[in-house]
């Protein structure tokens, strides 16, 4: 492939619904009886967990390895090892699940064929007349682990690396479904976007299927086991193993559940594809593929027509059809599947691409098959119509327009609301991206949650969509590198037709620092079948797998359509301050890369991978731009912290000074995702007491470290802003060389201590910072006036505070939908007299709430803290804390948030709940 083409291409997501799609669809063939229902069934769950690994029951997926290593505190580049064969010594489901992906397996003769029997249906808890309100009663999406107590210590059931929460376990959800006389003869499914993991389900006693890989979005047809005119029980065992992860991964089905009805002829799961093949300011030429499925057992005559609307910003479908497919009839073969094609040019196209620059502008094609006159199906695809296009020498474009990727690496955890996907807490992290400056995404290292593409489509972000972080050799004892070998085709083409109508997507990566790196042409020959499923699915946009140690040379990066490289362009363990540590050492291979595949566009997938807790400052300063975490140089073992002077990195790491200026060296660097975007829980290097990591921009309770404002200097140029650090609070100091740093969207600034200047520097080449390393510290005011061309731009003043006298409380929304799902995030601030943040308080706070809400967690963003997320009472950290609060469904009001502390005047404020 050669990737100076140009390639155009056109996108369509799933619609986002919140609990009955009814209302979604305008063509029905009557108001009680729509041709399609997608209903949320995320309420009525009992859920019940076993309190031990020991005390489980025997309905397992697979016999795992036995667990030698318990290690967790690894370096995130340490090299994957192969994988431990083990034979089944008891009866195993997996026969039975495997027949689930077969959709997904092109090869028909390597379809799975369900065996005979029916394992579990003497099981208790698959019984209809069980009785299981004893149950805890839980709503979906739901973290089993994120609302309990954090293990403390070393030789914990689960240690630091995945976030020393008991996520690990064996669990059951079991809800009832109504299904009615009137849906007999209709194809009934449930649909689970995410179960942490080995998700299996009974449905009135049966074994229907289920889906291993607990980031995969998965479907399974119900009809051939309901009954109809009354309840059916429905059961889902999860099974999440103990050192699976190098992160969090949350626990249970910790995201959204629907029930789909269709008629036996209908628009196939994720049955849609739109694309372009030519693509001009005057006009697109759109092709339409539309898969139908037909369940029953006749043949039929249907029409299917294809009209495309213009969708608002606020989801709202456009008045008029601005183009239409030519209707097409066709014979549908009972038991049977066909693919429809078609093709219209529209004119004048409304183009989709990122902000500031461009619009993320939306249609949505509504699709509607209809038999005898009669409307039997009605599917909405919102879409995108953009073109874009790489150059190896030049960069990324989208509609003939570079666009330099300012990205960030996300987990998918939520913070203190863990991974329970939660449509307004996914914004907020998506809304504070945008004021950063970042316009790209990389998700890391899984698939995301499918309403949070649609949020990435709707603001103009673009994403790498990711597949795993291993293949067949693993990372830890437990994870997804024990069913890759049977399920990476079922997962890989799941995702890639979830996902392929998303604009904002760029980029399929199929692996993260996978270990096959290490294993010559075998690895490459896996690598490369990874490529070819995806260009099946979709052959409109290039795959990758991100490469933390392939070089040049080597068989794995001869596969690769596009070059992600973590770490390796600006070097790994290669500068002076890192000469003594061990790992992979690797100078920078920009070059080296680009020689080698001229062809071939380079994305810095991950860079940085620097440290900080936010708000603390340690002395004394590195001399340098970038040094790895050492106690007493950026590190303090004893409380678990690390310097916010933004110079200090992990081991494989290198600062955002060093990355910056490696990147402005090469700039046929297509632009970067840096090491991370929010502090996620697990993974806390180099501290792994702590229970969740340093690498963030913003911290996890959504605090903005220093950090985030040394990126915005560089990605919002035209934004006139200054940011002086550290805090000048230092009754400790008094005299002491206290180094001052600024970071500045000018290229220029002056310092000064209260009112005496202490000189006027400029950026020089390769600088992104300025820097006063030999401040003597006096308390009082720092000031700092930034230019731009010689012209005043920006200025900032901090000032050394009075002691804390009283709270402030402030909301970022004043009101909220009374959904049961909507939040509010309301911090609180330790303030003196004068109003201003005490920027080294750590006062306790004690949260209260009156009206329709609840406190659901609280947090402070400091990574030691093993403080329960659902505490009302909590520290400050270095000044501030949060509190998260959610309404109650179905009610509204006033809310009243309060907060106390000792000594200290207390703040309380209003939240309105509307329906």
């Amino acid at each position: 492939m050669t990737m100076k083409t140009t390639r155009q291409y056109l996108y369509l997501y799933p619609v986002l619904v919140s609990l009955v799609t009814t209302s979604l669809w305008s063509c029905q063939s009557s108001p009680q009886s729509p041709p399609r229902e997608r209903i949320s069934i995320n309420d009525n769950w009992r859920f019940y967990k076993y309190e031990n690994i020991e005390k489980t029951d025997n309905l397992i997926y697979d016999v795992r390895p036995e667990i030698t290593d318990t290690n967790d505190d690894k370096q995130a580049d340490s090299k994957p090892t192969e994988a431990v064969e083990v034979e089944a010594t008891q009866e195993t489901l997996k026969a039975w699940i495997m027949p689930t992906g077969n959709r997904f397996i092109k090869d028909p003769t390597k379809h799975y064929t369900r065996p005979k029997g029916n394992p579990g249906k003497d099981f208790p808890f698959v019984q209809s007349d069980f009785d299981d309100q004893n149950w805890q009663a839980v709503e979906l999406p739901h973290d089993w682990a994120i609302e309990e107590p954090f293990y403390a210590g070393w030789d914990t059931p689960v240690g630091g690396g995945m976030g020393r929460l008991p996520s690990p376990g064996v669990a059951w959800y079991r809800r009832t479904l109504d299904i009615s006389t009137a849906d007999q003869g209709k194809s009934i499914f449930l649909d689970i976007d995410g179960a942490m993991s080995y998700a299996m389900v009974w449905i009135n006693g049966q074994l229907a299927g289920g889906w291993p890989y607990g980031y995969s979005s998965w479907r399974l047809d119900l009809t051939p086991y309901l009954h109809y005119g009354g309840p059916n029980q429905l059961a889902i065992r999860i099974d999440n193993p103990a050192h699976s992860s190098r992160w969090y991964p949350g626990g249970g089905i910790y995201r959204n559940v629907w029930l789909v009805k269709t008629e036996p002829i209908h628009i196939a799961q994720w049955g849609t594809s739109i694309r372009t093949k030519d693509l001009s300011a005057s006009q697109a030429t759109i092709l339409l593929d539309v898969t139908i499925d037909h369940d029953g057992n006749e043949n039929q005559n249907i029409a299917i027509q294809t009209d495309i609307f213009v969708l608002n910003e606020d989801g709202s479908i456009g008045d008029k059809t601005v183009a239409a497919f030519a209707k097409k009839t066709i014979s549908m073969t009972a038991q049977n599947s066909s693919t429809i094609q078609s093709t219209l040019t529209l004119d004048n196209p409304r183009l989709w691409g990122p902000p500031p620059t461009q619009s993320p502008n939306r249609y949505v094609a509504i699709t509607t098959l209809t038999s005898e006159g009669q409307t039997i199906d009605e599917y909405r695809t919102p879409f995108g119509i953009r073109a874009i296009s790489y150059d190896a020498d030049k960069g990324f474009f989208v509609n003939g327009e570079k666009v330099y990727l300012k990205g960030v690496n996300q987990h998918h955890d939520l913070g203190a609301l863990g991974a329970a996907f939660n449509a307004r807490a996914a914004e907020r992290q998506l809304e504070m991206l945008k004021e950063l400056g970042c316009n790209a995404i990389r998700m890391a290292h899984n698939p995301p949650a499918p309403e949070l593409l649609e949020m990435t489509d709707r603001m103009g972000f673009l994403v790498i969509d990711e597949m795993y972080d291993c293949w067949a050799r693993k990372k830890t004892p437990h994870d997804f590198h024990l069913i890759f070998p049977e399920w990476h085709e079922q997962d890989l083409r799941a995702l890639v037709r979830r996902d392929r109508n998303h604009p904002s997507i760029i980029l399929w990566s199929t692996g993260n620092e996978v270990g096959e790196q290490y294993t010559g042409e075998e690895g490459a020959k896996i690598a490369l079948r990874l490529r070819e499923i995806v260009n099946e699915e979709d052959p409109t946009r290039p795959t990758s797998a991100s490469m933390n140690y392939a070089k040049p040379g080597m068989p794995l990066p001869e596969t690769m359509e596009v070059l992600n490289l973590n770490y390796q362009g600006e070097g790994i363990r290669n500068a002076p301050a890192y000469a003594h540590l061990k790992g992979i050492n690797t100078s920078p291979l920009y070059p080296r890369f680009h020689q080698a595949f001229p062809d071939k566009i380079i994305i810095s997938s991950e860079n940085a991978a620097a440290l900080s807790s936010r708000g603390t400052y340690l002395f004394p300063v590195n001399e340098g731009v970038s040094a790895p975490i050492s106690d007493g140089l950026g590190g303090d073992p004893k409380t678990g912290y690390v310097s916010s002077y933004e110079l200090y990195t992990a081991d494989f790491g290198s600062s955002a000074d060093k990355v910056f200026a490696t990147i402005d060296q090469h700039p046929y660097v297509a632009g970067g995702f840096v090491w991370s975007g929010w502090d996620y829980l697990g993974e806390p290097t180099p501290y792994y007491l702590s229970r969740s990591s340093y690498f963030g921009l913003i911290d996890l309770a959504g605090f903005k470290k220093d950090r985030f404002y040394l990126y915005q200097s560089r990605w919002r140029p035209e934004l006139p802003m200054a940011h002086i650090l550290p805090h000048w609070n230092w009754s400790n100091r008094l005299g002491k060389i206290t180094p001052v740093h600024v970071f500045t969207s000018g290229d220029e600034a002056e310092l000064f201590l209260n009112g005496e200047s202490l000189g006027r520097k400029k950026k020089g080449a390769y600088e992104y910072r300025l820097r006063w390393d030999d401040v003597l510290y006096e308390p009082g005011e720092l000031k700092v006036i930034a230019y731009r061309d010689g012209k005043e731009w920006a200025e900032e003043t901090i000032k050394t505070t009075d002691s804390p006298t009283q709270l402030t409380l402030t909301t970022d929304r004043q009101s909220i939908l009374g959904d049961g799902k909507d939040l509010a995030f309301v911090t609180v601030a330790v303030t003196d007299q004068n109003g201003l943040t005490v920027p080294n308080a750590m006062n306790d706070i004690t949260f209260s709430i009156e009206g329709p809400g609840e406190i659901i967690a609280t947090d402070n963003g400091d990574p030691t803290s093993l403080v329960a997320f659902p505490s009302l009472e909590r520290k400050a950290f270095n000044g501030v804390a949060l509190a998260i609060v959610k309404p109650n469904k179905g009610q509204a009001g006033t809310i009243t948030i309060k907060a106390v502390s000792s000594g200290l005047k207390n703040a309380e404020v209003t939240i309105e709940v509307i329906q």
